[in-house]
């Protein structure tokens, strides 16, 4: 269908310089039909010449810096083409000696005019050739990078699940010989946790409720390792339950604060968890209390927050919807996440 309405341009292009061709050769004084007969062999050559070089273009196409070739093929394609003109006519007019005398006085006019013309038509491919290359190269490269997204994305999940899985299981080994209960409890609890993790394996967003759901299960987890150390609280408006969020986002924030809050102290702590909605963002903060002397000596954050940055900048290439600060003995993690309107 492209190469119809292609070849269909070509027609009414050469239909309309014919048309024109023979008004300017009837007013100069010839025949009518002299006039018509030398349009219409000029025209076809011309544009069939041109639409052959355009065919051309599609198998090899000169770069940005080459477009000079383009010129002196299509000199070399327009001289063949008044050749085949010439002789053409010759054959057509034989007895009409004055009439070729004239053609051969105009034949560097014709040439020069089939030379542009050709020209034109090679140029206009060759960009609409170029532009559709570029674009398809762009479309390329976003394809790669989403797929370098999704597989960096991937690869993050699955660090996830086993850097969970570890730490729980360690606890389960230790709680089996002092605290069997206990232990068979969290094993339960951690098939819970991880068949929620494959059942959403599949999906990159899911609602604040879903996620909350799924976080308690965790935290059930953690209650088992820490018993009344361990306590949590979470606030919410009712209307951010069904703000979207990446899931699996907020286990590794709860996890850091549970490290950061708990494993230097033999005291009863408290985690809090906020979530709002404020001009279309879901905003979540998690707090906990942290010694800041012993702070000093822990470097970084750790896998959770790094893990979770990388994520919503892959998700937004955003690199400001996780901050964490300190308010007196409170550290504080909070994440942003643009909702759709």
């Amino acid at each position: 269908m492209g190469c119809l309405k292609v070849i269909l341009l070509y027609l009414g292009w050469a239909l309309v310089w014919a048309a024109v061709q023979t008004m300017v050769i009837y007013q100069v004084g010839y025949p009518l039909e002299l006039a018509l007969r030398d349009a219409a062999l000029t025209n076809a050559l011309v544009i069939g010449s041109g639409y052959i070089m355009a065919i051309a273009l599609r198998f090899y196409r000169p770069g940005g810096r080459q477009v000079v070739y383009l010129m002196g093929w299509s000199l070399g394609v327009a001289t063949i083409s008044l050749v085949l003109w010439d002789v053409g006519l010759e054959y057509l007019l034989g007895g009409q000696g004055e009439y070729l005398a004239f053609v051969d006085k105009t034949f560097f006019v014709r040439l020069a005019f089939a030379w542009l013309m050709i020209l034109f038509i090679v140029l206009q491919n060759w960009l609409w050739f170029y532009a559709r290359e570029k674009q398809e190269a762009e479309e390329r490269k976003a394809a790669t990078e989403k797929l370098a997204r999704e597989a960096e994305l991937f690869n993050l999940r699955q660090q996830l699940q086993p850097h969970f899985l570890f730490n729980s299981l360690n606890s389960i080994s230790a709680l089996v010989k002092t605290k069997p209960d206990q232990a068979k409890k969290m094993v339960q609890q951690l098939s819970d946790f991880l068949r929620g993790t494959l059942r959403k394996d599949d999906q990159t967003m899911v609602p604040l409720s879903d996620e909350l759901q799924h976080l308690q299960i965790y935290l059930e987890i953690e209650k088992v390792r820490f018993g009344h150390r361990l306590q949590t609280q979470v606030d919410y408006q009712e209307e951010s339950l069904q703000g979207q969020l990446p899931y699996l986002l907020l286990q590794p924030i709860v996890e850091n604060a549970i490290k950061f809050g708990l494993y230097d102290t033999i005291d009863d702590i408290l985690i809090q968890i906020t979530a709002t909605l404020q001009d279309s963002m879901l905003v979540i903060s998690t707090l906990n209390p942290f010694d800041s002397a012993l702070l000093q000596h822990k470097q970084g954050t750790g896998f959770g927050l790094d893990s979770v940055r990388r994520r919503l900048y892959l998700l937004y290439a955003r690199t400001d919807l996780l901050t964490t600060h300190q308010q007196d003995n409170v550290f504080i993690t909070t994440v942003k996440i643009p909702q759709k309107s």
